[in-house]
């Protein structure tokens, strides 16, 4: 009862936020966040970053592993959000995730609604920026007319939800593979993670990975996932093709490989991408808790 009571406190003041929000008129959407953007505005440090067209990709999105998306709440101020653009930390940093927002929001009346939250604390981050954080609900909060920032922690004190200048900077190559669908995610640190799927595979060898991209695109209520192994040269994608043969015969006994290896591996020049067939929910769950289980 303890921990419904405290999730209750986190969303009071989003509460009274979403009846200013119900009274607006939907303004134009604002443009979002540019395609050939050098940096993201989130920080570094973090396993995997998420990139999302809102309206495109909001079943993917309930699915993420960050359960204040599926507050009522929230859920009302997404339907105000163009596009959002997410980091998921590794516990040992202690935070938890990092959201940025892009849409219409009424900056004056959102201020309003945590002004009378008693558990919300005027704050002013190292650039001067004004923020809100409640240390009771580990949560930092930021809105001006066209973007939201959150910030989760492990702990009380206050954590700046804007991020340091100039952010993260975008591996090279995600912009352009992140246009093919409406939720792109790359993860920061691919080399455990293609340590285990190689494992798994029965083929204990390691590749040096260069970058690891992955994309949702919602199909006839199903989902279908492309996942990107972008490496420093032709030659070692090469090689990568040929481990990924290798690991056939064990292919059938993991239900995440079967899923990742439904096709035949593709291999485009420094890349090779993997695409799944067609996924349901909770296959596409399964997927999820394999990209994104240490970020939980």
């Amino acid at each position: 009862m303890a921990s419904k009571n405290k999730k209750s406190l986190i969303f009071l003041p989003l509460s009274v936020l979403c009846v200013f929000l119900s009274c607006q008129t939907m303004p134009p959407v604002p443009d979002s966040f540019r395609e050939d953007a050098a940096h993201a505005p989130l920080d570094t440090g973090a396993n995997v970053y998420i990139f999302a067209n809102v309206k495109e990709a909001r079943s993917v999105i309930n699915l993420l592993p960050i359960e204040e998306l599926n507050n009522s709440q929230t859920r009302q101020m997404l339907d105000r959000t163009s596009y959002l653009a997410a980091a998921l930390f590794p516990p040992s940093s202690g935070r938890r995730f990092q959201l940025v927002t892009w849409g219409n929001y009424p900056r004056s009346q959102a201020n309003m609604a945590f002004s009378i939250g008693r558990n919300w604390q005027a704050q002013q981050s190292a650039s001067g920026q004004a923020y809100w954080h409640s240390g009771a609900d580990r949560l930092s909060l930021a809105v001006t007319s066209n973007q939201a920032f959150v910030a989760s922690s492990l702990r009380t004190e206050p954590l700046d939800p804007y991020a340091s200048a100039p952010g993260i900077r975008i591996p090279e190559g995600f912009n352009n593979f992140r246009r093919e669908a409406p939720l792109t995610c790359w993860l920061n640190n691919p080399a455990p993670f293609i340590g285990r799927l190689l494992n798994d595979a029965g083929v204990p060898i390691r590749l040096p990975v260069k970058e690891l991209f992955f994309n949702i695109q919602p199909v006839s209520g199903n989902c279908e996932v492309t996942v990107r192994f972008q490496f420093e040269n032709a030659s070692q994608a090469r090689g990568m093709i040929a481990l990924l043969s290798l690991a056939s015969g064990y292919i059938s006994n993991n239900q995440i490989l079967a899923l990742l290896f439904a096709n035949t591996p593709i291999l485009n020049g420094v890349n090779v991408d993997l695409k799944t067939g067609s996924l349901n929910e909770r296959e596409l769950l399964l997927f999820l808790n394999f990209f994104l289980g240490g970020t939980r």
